[in-house]
């Protein structure tokens, strides 16, 4: 199994084999050290909240995993880097052994950032080794594929965490600058029906690549009734519309627990924004700016998307109708993934097209679908199978993948989940409605 290879894949290691699971691993590695490029030591270290996790700590976990997973198992003679090193940065995997608090993951001062670099080429010249010397060893090619994509999946993480941290420095200091990114006006919102039918739901080999997490699988059939898809997602200015209309103070339109959230939590308005007395702000992470009312809006909730979408005389999509319409897609634009640089939803520029456009990039969608099992699903073996399946309660599905995830990473078969209340994800909407 191969991974499909970054967009930017850097080079490898000029003395590694030209061997695709080798170039992937070089190319994914290196994408991570070129993430924490623009921050310093100091941005690095800092956790600005318990479910957010600093870059130093992202760095040395992605790397944790191939040292626990892969050396440890199929290295001669294995010996640790640094033994503290197993706690340390052990996320949640029970099976392994203890972890540190996830809170003070920000509190964890030595190793340096510098000594997380040097465990990184560490780890790294030793999976170049097992690379080298393998023969045809399927399971060792399968981990370290599956850590490869968890990387990427950490890689988003790390972009959305040091967005949340850096709302709270003076000046909202940019992580990039490119602002104004785009100059076009967002196209109207149409629909596109979509008749009742039994369908193929899950990973397809033939179509979705070579590699896919344990949780979109195993595939099978699921009905989906006659019903319409929204051409694009939600805009700021459009949910700026749903504001202005009340929409925070009209408990008709949310759900129970929604509102109970609205509530204690005294909010009127998605996380980064700012009334500046006339006019919203929005942070971002190329510093703070005036809301772009044409892109498409992130950084809601369920709750915040349930609620436009009852606004709205609409509703969520299921995770199926949302499948079934993404395999439907007769075109492939490049995508608003992290490849572009962005880091910030793009206005739709196509105004032509005769089918639902920005599925996959700018800002992942919101299902009305709960996170739970296939029909036949069985978690893998071992604290391998901790990745996924203990996830499968009290969490929503997304859909389409964002401006922060890598190129290459997401399929139609792949699935997200987070907590309903859960806002500082690249998180937006597209609306559905029954036919």
């Amino acid at each position: 199994m191969n991974p499909t290879l970054p967009a930017a894949a850097s080079q490898p290691h000029a003395a590694w084999p030209h061997d695709p699971l080798a170039t992937a691993y070089a190319a994914v590695r290196a994408a991570s050290l070129a993430l924490i490029a623009p921050l310093s030591a100091e941005d690095c270290q800092v956790q600005s909240m318990p479910d957010a996790s600093p870059a130093k700590w992202h760095l040395a976990h992605v790397t944790w995993f191939f040292e626990t997973f892969v050396l440890e198992r199929f290295e001669p003679g294995f010996r640790p880097f640094d033994a503290r090193f197993r706690v340390l940065f052990n996320s949640y995997y029970q099976g392994v052994g203890e972890q540190s608090a996830r809170d003070r993951r920000g509190l964890i001062l030595t190793p340096t950032l510098n000594d997380v670099k040097r465990y990184r080429a560490n780890v790294d010249e030793r999976i170049h080794e097992l690379l080298a010397t393998r023969r045809a060893d399927t399971a060792l090619d399968e981990l370290v594929t599956l850590g490869l994509h968890h990387e990427q999946q950490h890689q988003e993480l790390l972009l959305t965490d040091i967005k949340h941290a850096l709302n709270f420095n003076p000046g909202h200091a940019p992580y990039a600058r490119r602002w104004p990114m785009a100059t076009v006006q967002a196209q109207p919102l149409r629909w596109f029906g979509f008749e009742a039918g039994l369908n193929e739901h899950g990973f397809d080999p033939t179509r979705d690549g070579a590699f896919c997490f344990d949780n979109e699988t195993p595939r099978h059939r699921a009905f989906t009734a006659p019903f319409e898809l929204a051409s694009r997602p939600v805009t700021y200015g459009e949910y700026l519309v749903f504001m202005m209309d009340g929409g925070y103070t009209r408990p008709e339109l949310w759900l129970a627990m929604g509102w109970d959230w609205v509530r204690a939590g005294a909010r009127n308005a998605p996380l980064y924004w700012r009334d500046a007395g006339g006019a919203w702000l929005n942070h971002t992470l190329q510093g703070e700016v005036e809301i772009d009312p044409r892109t498409p809006v992130c950084h809601l909730s369920l709750f915040e998307a349930d609620a436009y979408a009852r606004w709205a005389g609409a509703r969520l999509p299921t995770e199926a109708e949302w499948e079934h319409a993404a395999r439907g897609l007769r075109t492939n634009p490049r995508p608003n993934f992290a490849d572009r640089g962005a880091f910030h939803p793009l206005p739709a520029n196509d105004a032509a097209s005769d089918e639902p456009t920005q599925l996959f990039g700018d800002v992942w969608e919101w299902t009305q679908s709960s996170y739970s099992a296939y029909p036949g699903y069985r978690a893998a073996p071992g604290a391998v199978g901790e990745y996924n399946g203990k996830f499968m309660c009290n969490q929503y599905v997304l859909r389409g993948g964002s401006c922060a995830t890598p190129a290459g990473h997401v399929r139609a078969s792949y699935r997200n989940f987070f907590p309903a209340e859960v806002q500082w994800q690249f998180s937006g909407l597209r609306l559905a409605r029954d036919l």
